[in-house]
Order: structure tokens, then C-alpha cells, then sequence
């Protein structure tokens, strides 16, 4: 017999508790590291360890294989053991107030030069008008005036004399000087002035111009002396200043004698202090600014120069920063220079600079989601642009897009040196490998996680340990031997293999959750074998209620299925429907026509647009195959039709190919198939059949409606050979098979399964052509050659009576 029964022992992985060697999972070593991933470990530990640039790492992976735990797990361990980076400043640049100073210290130093500097600001405005009140200052200032106003008589004096000689007297006004005639030393008015000669006239305007002139050069030589006047004030003022407050800037100056940087900021403060005596003795807001609140006000916009901006504080930071930004909008990523309403006006200053997540992670680790980074407007490229640029440089969003025009500060950019940890779908990873050309330069490290990884007592071990781990993190009932081996069972479930685990971690946790919620129901002080059934089943009963209402259509006779008999060009199929939280099997009806024709094999799924992409291919490896196996010993003059009944909703994959290739052969040769048997698999040209995804949920979908219907005790699921190392049966079909009552059949190729399904041996080519005879085969071939016959033989097939006519031509479908 060359097909196989499998055996119960043969349908399930059973994992064996007395293989744990412990009684409960509080006496196993917590989790130490990630299970079963070795290639991407590897490549992260690789990807961290580098520090060049562009070795930025992808971590890719199916959802739930514990990506980001992991990432965040290993590079705080890795980051804890590295230098902590340095803070970062911003300052007010004095030179040039739009464009803001950075200025790195290190880790610590920045809080500490903050507190300084306000320190600072707090003794100038104590110290200098405390060394302005003085009767020192007062003095010397009297005698500069002194000095000033006799200077200014004299000036004054020599004007008049000038006047006075030239026959004038000076009037001072609002714009200048007014020069008088004086004549037999009166002076005369208008009248008598009109009445002077012409050449008297000129005579007086001629002095008179050369009294203007006198007037301004000695006006100007009294500008000069105010402007004098003003220099000695504010040289009184700088050498009063710096004597009150040089000591002040001396010791900060000395303290950070080893940071040019600063040294710079401190000596450009300490000039436009001494510049700016006036604001803090109060002098200029009192005469400007009468009112109380706008001094004040203005006092706190002057002083903000003077403040430090501690960008980013890493003084409680141990190790390099390890940053997971779950929200990398560009703004996040990128830091933001903010605004606020100030008199109905939009302002910022230096102060109102805030860090990003790329300025936080500086010097460190930056994780991130793929989508997120994706989605967000502008993010990607932000980021790729500061990894290019290996610069953090703050900019307007709208100004990026040129949306809005206004003045804004353009603070200086900070070096960047990061590694970028990013976590995504194979897809995306396709995706931005083939699509963006920055992306490879700029992520060279791929961490490609798996999702299933070999069961053995190593990693059955790690596992017992990462239940071990969760229990102790999350406060849950620790889990028996008996509990641990159902997880272990459950979690070869998942991986559908009985020799491998699945790494879909996140499925396995919600496992642990539940189950120990339902020890606590039960009052058990442990999480027993019990639970973890219960957690399981009433997850599936939370998910299957279009399962349950399927298996009820058939019951009712709603869905038609024949699950006893045999039935030529018929047959059950298998498929499997994918809710997202929960797949199930669901077994359908495939029929298939086939008469005399030339086109082939029709696709009813594919003609009302039904059938996906992969369903037609394997619709037309059909084609293939017949072409292969009898088209060489006589052509194909038929027209075939398949169909899945009753299938409403769009139709995909190819695991129904070798049911759809059993039902087009048996309606060929007439030939009845078993219906107490459902048939899964895909098929090649060659006649192989190839395994298929999902194989446990179509197998007890199927043996759900047997036993809606009742089982007989000789049904059945025909499966690829390949797949027997995939099954994962629920407990309840393998008592059914262990009592006889329901069966399980491998098959490897179309042949086998032909004598499978019809008891009929299939019957193997001859040399000379053909098939023995009463072989399967042989009944297949007659077919088509009495279709060929037909084609080339009577053309008066009109003349003959309907039922001849039929059964010349062959017209076949399903029948007893």
C-alpha cells in the first residue's frame, strides 16, 4: 500500500512533564537573554558593538517575536557599561542674538554651570547698584559736569565776544542761535532794520553769516564735549562696574579655564555687562518705561540673555542614554523652538529651545518603530538627513516646506553621535532596502528575528525560564511541571511542527496571563496543566463563534457536504479561514464537468472574480499535468469547469489543487471518489504533492463536521506526506483516531492518492503507451481519446438520438 495511515502517537508532539526537572518554575533561574534567536543575537551584538557610521540596525521579524523587549534589554545593558555623554547648553550668542550658541560640558556640569550663572546674575544685581550709590561715583560724576559746563561757558563766551564784534547779540530758540544787529550798542528791530541802506543790508547779513558760522563750529565743539562728557560716564561706570563685579567673573573664568567654549561666553557676558550698566541700576527702564509692570516686565526680557538653556541634563544618567521614542513625530525627533503671545505678538528667545529624542539619545541609543518613523510627516527624512549630516540642526517644519516666512532663531547645530536601532516587518525592510538608496548606507546591520526556533531540552529549559521570568516581573502564580509542558506543547502549536517552538512571544504571555487568572478563580496557590487547558479553550471559545455557526449550517443540511459514499467528479476540500485572533478549518464541496471542447480547464472562481492569484496558478498546473501525463499519447479536446459550492467570499492559496485534480480525473474517468475522506495539498506538473500551511486547523474543521454529523468510523483527512511532521491535533481527534473512529492518510503523489480516494489501482505508464486496463489512468485516457474521436470523427452527430449524442461526446459531472 503506498499511501500511509498515520497513528495517534504520530499527530502531536506530547511533551513529557517528568522531562522538567523541577516541581514549580519558582525553583528555575530566571530568563537570562532571548530564546531560540541566535542568528539575529548575534548580529545585534555585532551592530552595537561597532561604532562607525552607517551601522545603524534593522531588527526584523514577524509581530510578537519580543523585537522590542529585546532590543531594549540588550542595549540598556550594553549602554550601561559605556561613558555618559556630555550635557548640552544653548547660550546667548552676543555677537549675533538669531543664532544661539551650543556649548557641551560634561555629564553634570551643566546643572552646575546653570545654578552658577543665575548665582551670578543674582550678585550683579545686587553689586552694582550697591557700588552705584556711593558718594564716590557721585562726586566724580559732579566734577566731570563741572568740567563740562565751564567748558561750555567758555565756549558760549567766545560766541558771544564773536557776535559782539561783529556788531551782533545772540538770541538762543528752540533751533539754534538768532543773531541781532546792534548799532550805537542798542539793538534794532525789524522796522529799522528795513530802513538801513542796501549795501548797509549786505553788509549785516554778510557778518551775520560769519557769525553762523562761528555758532556751529562752536556748537559742535559742545557736542563734542557732551559725547566726551558721556565716555568719561561710561568709563566711570565700566571701571566702577568691573570693580564691583570682576571678581565675580574671575573665579567662574578660572573654574572653567579648560573649556574655551565657556571662557568665551563668560568674557562675551562679563562686556555686555559693563556695557549695559544702565538696565541693571534701573535708570533707562524708569525714564522709558514709567509704569511698574512694563519695567518689570522689560527687566525679565533684558535679563534672559543672561540665562542658560540646559538643553539636555544627563547628570542622573547612568551610562549612555538609551532612548525608545513611541512617538517620532518630527517635531519629537528633531526638538522645537517654541513661541508664546506677548502683546499680541508672536516671540521667542534662546530660552524656549527644546530637546528631542535625537538630542536625548545623543551619545547613546535612539529605539524606534519603522512604522511610526514612516507614517509621521517628515520624520523619516529628518532622520535620515541627521544621520547623513551626523548633525542635530533644529528647524521650523513650515519654514522646511517654505509655508511661512517669519524671523526665528536658527540655533547652532550639535555634533550627533548615535546608533539607531529601528524595528519593523520584513516587508517594510524589502521595502526601504530596494525603494530608498540612503537606506542601505545608512542601516547596515540586518537583526532578522525567526519564528520558530528546534525543541529540544535546551530550549525547553529556556522556556520553563522565561515563564519563571514573567512570573517573577509580573507578580503571577508560578506554573508547575504539568502547566510547563502544556505551554511547551501549546508553543509547538503555534510553530505547527513537533519538532520545533515558536518565538511568537507575545501569544505566549497572553497564555500566562490568563492561565494564572484562572488559577486565581480556582483558588490554586500554583498554575496547574488544568489552567493552562482552561485559559486555552476559552481563548478559542472568545474567537469562534462563525466557527460554531458554520459547523451549525452543516448540521442543518445548510452547507452541503456528502461525508459517507462516492461520488464521481466530487470531492472534499479543505480551507482554512483567518479571522486575524483565530483561523479554523472549513471543509467545502469541489465539483468539476468535463465534456468536449477547446478551452481547457475553466476556473469558475476566477471567471466571477473570486479566486486569488495563487488559486489560478494552481488552476493551471492542472493543465500542466494532464498535459504531462496523457496529452503525449493523445491531445486534449476537452473543456473542463471547477468550482468550490456555496464559496461566497474570494478563494485563495493553492492548497486545494490536488482535491481539484482528483475531481477533474475521477469526472474524466468516471470513476466515484470516497466522500468520507477530505483531501488537502498542493500538487506540481509532475504529479507530486507538495505540503501546505494550516494543516492542523483544516484536519479538525473537518472532523468537526463528522462529528456534527456523527462519525462513521471511516472517515478521514488525506494529507501531504511532508506535512506529518506539522501536526499538532487537538486532544479530542486524537482519541477519535486512537478508538478507530476517525483516520489520518499521507499521501506523496497524485497516483496515491487516485487509489486512495477510489479504490481503484491508479496504474502505472507502459512502455508502448497506455495504461493496464481497468486502471484509473487507463479510464482517464480512454475519456479523452473518445473526446479526440468525437472531434475528428461523425460530423452528423445531429442526426443521432439526444442520449447517443451525449454519450459519444462524453459529457460527464458528479453521480453516483
Amino acid at each position: 500500500m503506498p499511501w500511509k495511515e498515520l497513528s495517534a502517537k504520530e499527530m502531536r508532539f506530547t511533551c513529557d512533564p517528568h522531562r522538567m526537572p523541577f516541581e514549580t518554575t519558582a525553583e528555575v533561574p530566571l530568563l537570562e537573554g532571548m530564546i531560540g534567536q541566535a542568528r539575529a543575537v548575534k548580529a545585534m551584538e555585532f551592530g552595537l558593538r561597532i561604532k562607525r557610521p552607517g551601522y545603524n540596525i534593522f531588527m526584523t521579524g514577524l509581530t510578537g517575536t519580543g523585537k522590542s523587549s529585546y532590543a531594549r534589554s540588550v542595549v540598556e545593558k550594553i549602554a550601561a557599561a559605556e561613558a555618559v555623554p556630555d550635557d548640552w547648553l544653548y547660550v546667548y550668542n552676543f555677537d549675533n542674538p538669531g543664532e544661539p550658541i551650543a556649548m557641551p560640558l560634561p555629564a553634570g556640569m551643566g546643572a552646575v554651570f546653570c545654578r552658577q550663572v543665575e548665582e551670578l546674575l543674582d550678585d550683579l544685581k545686587q553689586a552694582i547698584p550697591k557700588a552705584f550709590d556711593g558718594e564716590d561715583y557721585e562726586r566724580q560724576k559732579a566734577i566731570f559736569v563741572k568740567e563740562f559746563q565751564e567748558a561750555r561757558s567758555v565756549l558760549f563766551e567766545e560766541l558771544n565776544k564773536a557776535a559782539l564784534e561783529q556788531g551782533f547779540a545772540l538770541k538762543r530758540t528752540s533751533s539754534g542761535f538768532l543773531t541781532v544787529p546792534v548799532m550805537n550798542g542798542e539793538q534794532i528791530g525789524e522796522e529799522e532794520y528795513a530802513k538801513l541802506d542796501q549795501s548797509v543790508k549786505e553788509e549785516l547779513e554778510k557778518k551775520s553769516t560769519d557769525v553762523q558760522l562761528k555758532a556751529v563750529e562752536i556748537m559742535r565743539r559742545i557736542q563734542i564735549a557732551e559725547r566726551e562728557l558721556k565716555d568719561k560716564f561710561k568709563r566711570l561706570d565700566q571701571r566702577i562696574g568691573m570693580a564691583a563685579t570682576g571678581h565675580l567673573f574671575s573665579e567662574l573664568l578660572e573654574e572653567y579655564a579648560s573649556f574655551p567654549a565657556v571662557q568665551k561666553y563668560l568674557q562675551a557676558f562679563q562686556a555686555d555687562v559693563l556695557s549695559s550698566m544702565g538696565e541693571f541700576r534701573g535708570e533707562e527702564e524708569e525714564q522709558q518705561l514709567p509704569l511698574v509692570w512694563m519695567r518689570r516686565q522689560s527687566q525679565e526680557q533684558a535679563e534672559k540673555r543672561y540665562k542658560v538653556n540646559l538643553l539636555v541634563d544627563n547628570r542622573e544618567t547612568g551610562g549612555a542614554p538609551m532612548i525608545y521614542e513611541t512617538n517620532p513625530s518630527y517635531y519629537n525627533l528633531l526638538g522645537r523652538v517654541e513661541y508664546e503671545n506677548r502683546f499680541g505678538m508672536v516671540v521667542t528667545d534662546f530660552t524656549m529651545i527644546k530637546a528631542g529624542a535625537l538630542h536625548r539619545a545623543n551619545g547613546g541609543y535612539l529605539i524606534v518603530q519603522a512604522r511610526d518613523v514612516l507614517t509621521g510627516m517628515q520624520s523619516w527624512e529628518v532622520l535620515k538627513r541627521v544621520l547623513k549630516t551626523r548633525e542635530i540642526r533644529i528647524e521650523n517644519m513650515g519654514e522646511h516646506y517654505g509655508l511661512m516666512a517669519m524671523s526665528t532663531l536658527r540655533p547652532q547645530p550639535i555634533p550627533l553621535n548615535l546608533k539607531v536601532v529601528m524595528i519593523g516587518s520584513p516587508q517594510l525592510y524589502q521595502l526601504l532596502y530596494h525603494y530608498d538608496e540612503d537606506f542601505r548606507k545608512l542601516f547596515k546591520i540586518k537583526a532578522d528575528f525567526d519564528m520558530e526556533m528546534e525543541l529540544h531540552d535546551e530550549n525547553m529549559a529556556k522556556m520553563a525560564g522565561f515563564i519563571a521570568y514573567h512570573c517573577e516581573r509580573e507578580g503571577l502564580r508560578h506554573f508547575d511541571r504539568r502547566a510547563v509542558a502544556g505551554v511547551v506543547e501549546y508553543s509547538a502549536r503555534l510553530a505547527e511542527h513537533q519538532e520545533k517552538l515558536s518565538t511568537r512571544f507575545n501569544e505566549i504571555v497572553e497564555l500566562l496571563f490568563e492561565a494564572d487568572a484562572w488559577a486565581e478563580l480556582d483558588g490554586s496557590g500554583v498554575v496547574g496543566a488544568e489552567q493552562v487547558k482552561k485559559a486555552l479553550a476559552e481563548k478559542i471559545y472568545r474567537s469562534n463563534k462563525y466557527e460554531q455557526k458554520i459547523q451549525e449550517a452543516v448540521e442543518k443540511g445548510q452547507i452541503l457536504l456528502d461525508l459517507e459514499g462516492a461520488k464521481a467528479g466530487q470531492v472534499n476540500a479543505l480551507s482554512v479561514i483567518d479571522l486575524g485572533d483565530y483561523q479554523f478549518g472549513r471543509p467545502s464541496r469541489i465539483t468539476a464537468t468535463a465534456y468536449l471542447g477547446r478551452r481547457g480547464i475553466v476556473n469558475i472562481e476566477r471567471e466571477s472574480q473570486l479566486s486569488g492569484r495563487l488559486h489560478d496558478k494552481g488552476v493551471l498546473i492542472l493543465s500542466g499535468y494532464l498535459g504531462l501525463r496523457y496529452g503525449r499519447q493523445v491531445p486534449l479536446n476537452l473543456s473542463a469547469s471547477l468550482c468550490f459550492e456555496q464559496s461566497y467570499a474570494g478563494v485563495d492559496g493553492d492548497s486545494a489543487s490536488a482535491a481539484e485534480l482528483f475531481c477533474l480525473l475521477s469526472c474524466l474517468a468516471g470513476l466515484p471518489l470516497k466522500q468520507n475522506l477530505a483531501v488537502t495539498g498542493s500538487v506540481n506538473q509532475k504529479g507530486e504533492i507538495q505540503p501546505v500551511g494550516g494543516i492542523n486547523s483544516k484536519i479538525e474543521g473537518f472532523f468537526a463536521a463528522c462529528k456534527t454529523r456523527g462519525l462513521s468510523g471511516d472517515q478521514g483527512v488525506v494529507i501531504p506526506i511532508q506535512n506529518s511532521k506539522h501536526l499538532m491535533l487537538n486532544e479530542e481527534v486524537i482519541e477519535a483516531v486512537k478508538q478507530g473512529r476517525f483516520h489520518l492518510y499521507c499521501i506523496s503523489t497524485v497516483d496515491e492518492g487516485l487509489e486512495l480516494l477510489s479504490g481503484v489501482e491508479a496504474g502505472t505508464e507502459q512502455e508502448e503507451g497506455g495504461f493496464p486496463p481497468g486502471t484509473f489512468n487507463a479510464a482517464v485516457l480512454a475519456q479523452l481519446q473518445r473526446f479526440n474521436e468525437t472531434l475528428r470523427g461523425d460530423k452528423d452527430d445531429g442526426d443521432l438520438p439526444g442520449r447517443e449524442r451525449e454519450e459519444k461526446h462524453g459529457c460527464c459531472g458528479s453521480g453516483e
